[in-house]
């Protein structure tokens, strides 16, 4: 008897797909034609964003080459080629390094295309803030100390990734003008903080040194 009760559910059941498919089988088919497109699609998607990391990774190191070889003009171009083509990894390390390249020789280009990078929000703050070191970096010579407090007194604050590399370029510009005071409170702020790096630890101690001496004479 359940042998008998099983055929005849096994029949039911048969009835009730063969009416479902009579219903539905266009849609089912449908379906299953659109997963298959969408499948291919992602991987055809995929092997196009593999393809175009490897052209830019392979632009990239081309550029790194001239630039080693110390064909800055051409190297730039190159960086330049990058930054407008390549996904976004490799365009913002271009665009960095292609500022690098004009700074050999055109350091007001320079800092304008650092400043553009360090106003580019869709960088995020840690290269925003890369940037903003570098035009500082460009600057400490010959900038007054308004504008480099300006431009860095944000990034020394505690918390800040680049706190440490701020501070040292506002020492240095305190200093270059004999500003003292101004030093002093960059000095403080450098030998008060446990994470500074020794390198700049002890940079400040030779800055703080000399204006000790420079104060007994």
């Amino acid at each position: 008897m359940a042998d008998i009760f099983h055929e005849v559910d096994e029949e039911v059941r048969r009835e009730r797909l063969a009416k479902i498919w009579e219903r539905y089988s266009g849609l089912i088919i449908a379906a299953c034609v659109l997963l298959v497109a969408a499948v291919g699609g992602w991987r055809g998607y995929e092997w196009y964003v593999a393809r175009q990391a490897a052209i830019a990774g392979s632009q990239f190191e081309a550029a790194v080459t001239l630039a080693e070889a110390n064909k800055s003009a051409e190297a730039q171009t190159a960086f330049d080629k990058v930054a407008a083509e390549a996904p976004g990894g490799y365009r913002t390390l271009a665009r960095f390094r292609a500022a690098a390249e004009l700074a050999k020789t055109k350091k007001d280009e320079a800092v304008k295309a650092y400043d553009a990078l360090a106003s580019d929000g869709s960088l995020g703050a840690l290269w925003q803030d890369l940037a903003s070191i570098r035009a500082g970096l460009l600057l400490v010579d010959t900038a007054p100390l308004a504008e480099m407090q300006k431009r860095l007194e944000p990034l020394a604050d505690s918390g800040r990734v680049y706190r440490h590399s701020a501070r040292d370029l506002l020492a240095l510009s305190a200093w270059r003008v004999k500003d003292a005071a101004a030093a002093k409170k960059y000095l403080g702020m450098i030998s008060g903080d446990a994470e500074t790096p020794p390198g700049i630890r002890s940079r400040a101690d030779v800055l703080a040194a000399l204006m000790a001496g420079n104060g007994k004479s």
